[in-house]
């Protein structure tokens, strides 16, 4: 990344993101001052600074950390964060709780109605459900650009992943340090970027003592985010289809610009390329880059769209623990994955899960390579 470099061009300091997650805690060494708490909505304020399980808050300091304290110093640290709070099932189990958490039907709207800019959503279901759907798109006519995880089963099954799979959501995978995608990545034709996302520090859980090696497509999608906002820093007068097409035209690939990958879509990213370049010039500011793909949406194996539905979400098959970490989601409220380290969230009202162990359709498009 070259951030000592970047740093002296922008810090990504103006631009708010907002971190739609467990909760961010604004009490860490390296977030103190960093988190506007009083930008929430009162809404959807329930729970927003009380992180039940560590995650949001090491998204958090992955984008804006200041590495006071020993803490992470994220790659943004001039940027603020607007925090939201849902439900990921496989930790929270209060029913209270749960119920007067937001949905992330709401957190969007709420993060779309607000001053932020960049929405970033380390999390992810095999499941579609129509109000998030909805709020994808409200978010999308109120000039925001949205960033949203993959998913870390690859090694088991790659389902297609929710929300990064909704028009105007940038889907973000994972890499190794020699830039080829991280095994545990999911992929498909949702896959727009990829970032860093192997041996990462994380909070190692809700008591923040400590730090963890961890990592995932949630990492690569907060490193993102903190690119983003430290373009958009640096041009506040972009809109959000030109920040993201700097992005796109700059990211690392060794294949055509219009062949995208289904395992790192357009490429690596490189603010550096966009931020180091005083003759960059951006995209007409109405240019949609991913705008075959907003308008098609996502086709199955046949070619055929595949339909919103607020059914409830498939349970993934049950593995080993793997190295990830990554949030994903289901619209239930208890998947029974304990010995997973994928973690769920609710898209919408509790209902049964259905386990249909393998038989999981992975959702590619043809035009994609592998």
């Amino acid at each position: 990344m070259k951030t000592d470099e970047i740093w002296k061009v922008s810090t990504g300091k103006g631009v708010k993101v907002a971190v739609i997650d467990s909760g961010v805690n604004p009490e860490t060494p390296s977030l103190k001052g960093q988190v506007l708490t009083d930008e929430v909505p009162r809404t959807v304020a329930y729970g927003a600074t009380d992180d039940y399980d560590g995650h949001g808050t090491t998204m958090a300091e992955l984008i804006v950390g200041t590495g006071a304290g020993g803490g992470l110093k994220g790659l943004a640290p001039g940027a603020r964060i607007v925090p939201y709070r849902i439900v990921f099932t496989d930790v929270l189990k209060d029913k209270a709780e749960i119920s007067k958490t937001p949905s992330p039907a709401e957190a969007i709207r709420a993060a779309a109605d607000s001053d932020a800019k960049i929405i970033n959503m380390s999390f992810g279901s095999p499941g579609d459900n129509s109000e998030v759907e909805s709020a994808v798109k409200y978010a999308q006519s109120k000039g925001k650009l949205m960033f949203a995880s993959v998913g870390n089963d690859a090694e088991r099954k790659s389902l297609i992943g929710y929300p990064a799979a909704y028009p105007y959501v940038v889907g973000v995978a994972a890499s190794d340090e020699s830039g080829k995608v991280a095994k545990f990545s999911e992929y498909g034709n949702y896959v727009d970027l990829a970032a860093p996302g192997i041996d990462m520090p994380g909070w190692c859980d809700a008591t923040f003592r400590s730090y963890c090696d961890q990592g995932g497509t949630s990492a690569a999608t907060a490193l993102t985010s903190a690119s983003a906002a430290l373009i958009w820093s640096a041009h506040p007068d972009w809109t959000a289809n030109q920040v993201l097409a700097s992005l796109i035209d700059t990211a690392g690939r060794d294949w055509a610009r219009d062949d995208p990958s289904v395992y790192l879509g357009y490429g690596l990213i490189r603010p550096r390329k966009v931020l180091m370049d005083e003759d960059f010039k951006p995209v007409p500011p109405g240019t949609d880059p991913l705008a075959k793909e907003n308008a098609t949406g996502v086709l199955d194996e046949s070619g055929d769209p595949v339909a919103s539905t607020t059914s409830p979400s498939p349970q993934p098959p049950k593995g080993t623990k793997d190295t990830s970490d990554d949030q994903s989601s289901t619209a239930a409220f208890d998947t029974g994955t304990s010995d997973n380290t994928t973690l769920w969230v609710t898209l919408g009202a509790a209902a049964v899960v259905l386990a249909i162990g393998g038989g999981a359709v992975a959702v590619i498009r043809s035009r994609r390579r592998a």
